[in-house]
Order: C-alpha cells, then structure tokens, then sequence
C-alpha cells in the first residue's frame, strides 16, 4: 500500500528534476539521457511540452510493465505523472530562474545533471521510479547478457548522439557532462540499493 511518505518523496524528487531540467539544461539546450533527453529532443527541435512528451514516450513501456511486472508498473506510475506535471509545470518560470541560476553553461551541465540525478535517486531509494528508460533496460537485461547500468549507459548516450547531431556538436559534449554527473549522484543516494523486481513467470 502507497503511503503518504512514499507521495511526499516523488513530488520532493519530482521538483529537484523539474528545477534540474528546466533551469539548468533548457536554458542551454543540453540533453539528459532516457526519456527526459527524448523529450528534451523534442521540445529543442519542434517546441513540444517537455512533460507531455516523457507520458507519450513512457506509454509502450508502462504497457509492457503492465503486462509483465505489475509491481514495477505501481512504483513507476505515479513518478512518471508527477515529474512530468512538474516539468511542465516550472516551464514558464524558465527564463526568469535561469539567468539567475544557469548564466554559465559549464556549471549548469552537471549541476542539472546533479539535481536530476538526486530526485531520481532519491525517489529510487524509496522504491519509486520515473519509468523511462530505466524501466525498459530491467526488462531487456533478462533477454540480454548486458548488466542493467551499461544498457541504461549506451542508451543514454545514443539518445545524445542523436540529440549532437540534431542541435550541435557542442550539445553533445555538455550532455556528456549532465549524464556523468547524474549518474554519480544516483549512484550516491541508492548507495547499492536496486529496483525491487519479482520473478517474471
């Protein structure tokens, strides 16, 4: 059963990343890796809401996990909404927030970086998730000899290759510096702490 506490920690881990994105990364056009990086992508090239984007995208994969882990499906659920209501939500406040915050785009790379990556971590912790990518690589590291991190890694970096080659050269680099960082501080607030799967029969 959902408690009150585990609500309380997605929307705190929900608004770091809604502050990481919006006024560190969106400012600069830096891309994130997984589903906020497509949605980034997205909102870069054809100026589409950045939350609306992460549901669309977050669709199949809380299909499959509806299907195949309804546990996964639960803890996941409620993290994609809110983060995603959130981004949205801090959008028009973007502008504003980030010449006070972001004026220098090689300290708002991993600071964004950071911040996405403590709310996911934090949410991580408590048996919570945002879906996204990290949803589909459990799911494809039981059909391939691949450790769940390194999948999450290369599709991180192949959705910046392909963010480099839309925007620019310098994108990609910066992306680099957002992805590193998050991962470090995720890394550092679930310490060895892994998202609780059951046994797919």
């Amino acid at each position: 059963m959902w408690s009150l506490r585990k609500h309380v920690i997605i929307v705190i881990g929900s608004l770091l990343i809604s502050i990481g994105t919006n006024f560190f990364l969106v400012p600069h056009k830096i891309l994130d890796g997984g589903v906020i990086g497509i949605a980034l992508i997205a909102n870069y090239v054809f100026d589409l809401h950045i939350g609306f984007v992460i549901v669309l995208c977050g669709i199949p994969m809380f299909i499959a996990a509806w299907v195949l882990n309804r546990e996964i499906f639960y803890n996941s659920l409620s993290g994609m909404l809110i983060s995603s209501f959130m981004i949205d939500l801090l959008s028009p406040l973007r502008r504003d927030a980030a010449q006070i915050l972001a004026s220098n785009i090689l300290f708002s790379a991993p600071i964004g970086g950071a911040l996405i990556g403590i709310g996911l971590g934090f949410m991580l912790r408590n048996d919570a998730s945002t879906g996204g990518t990290d949803l589909l690589a459990h799911f494809l590291a039981k059909y391939v000899p691949m450790n769940v991190g390194v999948i999450i890694l290369l599709m991180d970096v192949m959705i910046i290759g392909v963010g480099g080659l839309l925007l620019s050269g310098s994108t990609f680099m910066y992306s680099l510096l957002t992805i590193f960082a998050g991962g470090v501080t995720t890394g550092i607030c679930t310490h060895k702490r892994v998202f609780p799967q059951k046994r797919i029969h």
